[in-house]
């Protein structure tokens, strides 16, 4: 089975948070390695689909440099990653969407292509990354849930969601039908969420 042709996908940058535990501060435009922590995330992402959307709830301006379109939540008061997909569905021309967050510059090349064949393989309607972690010495599985590929057809299902008070992305995923994809390189999903994590992983 082929992946989904990546001009049937369009990529969600999900910038649109508070980045409080990076001191109130817009944690996609923070400086990293040269240039914006978002901008490493786009460049990693770009190539994986047809077109790029950034969810962003604070200086537009600088996110639209970047060259993509940006869109805030729908929702008022920062409601989380839901409002961004949210956002993202509603902004989606294509087919899919697929999403990352701004603050994981590490993302993998192979992101969209490995969700999409599980996509398609298992007739699903999202497909979500997941790693091995090893916890004080167990090994569990962990799923990250703001990089996943769905059908864009899921817009009306979310909006009610959102509409009845729903903000938990676990809990709406537990509402469709979803495969997990098991990725080796747990590294590659590290964000960065503090000033200095930012500094840690600047060399």
């Amino acid at each position: 089975m082929t992946a989904i042709e990546q001009q049937h996908i369009t990529g969600l940058i999900l910038a649109g948070g508070r980045g409080t535990r990076m001191g109130q501060v817009d944690k996609g435009l923070q400086a990293f390695r040269g240039m914006p922590m978002a901008m490493h995330v786009m460049l990693r992402l770009a190539p994986q689909v047809g077109e790029i959307i950034i969810n962003a709830n604070q200086h537009l301006a600088a996110y639209e440099a970047f060259g993509a379109q940006v869109w805030p939540d729908q929702i008022d008061g920062y409601a989380g990653p839901l409002a961004g997909l949210q956002v993202g569905l509603t902004h989606c021309e294509t087919p899919y969407l697929v999403s990352a967050p701004c603050d994981s510059p590490f993302l993998p090349d192979d992101l969209v292509a490995r969700l999409s064949l599980a996509l398609l393989a298992e007739d699903a309607d999202l497909a979500v990354a997941t790693t091995v972690e090893l916890e004080d010495g167990v090994t569990r599985s962990q799923s990250h849930p703001v990089f996943s590929l769905m059908k864009a057809e899921l817009l009306p299902h979310l909006t009610q969601f959102l509409q009845s008070g729903g903000r938990k992305v676990d809990a709406w995923y537990a509402s469709l039908k979803v495969v997990e994809v098991p990725f080796e390189d747990s590294a590659a999903f590290r964000n960065i969420n503090t000033l200095a994590e930012l500094r840690q992983h600047e060399g």
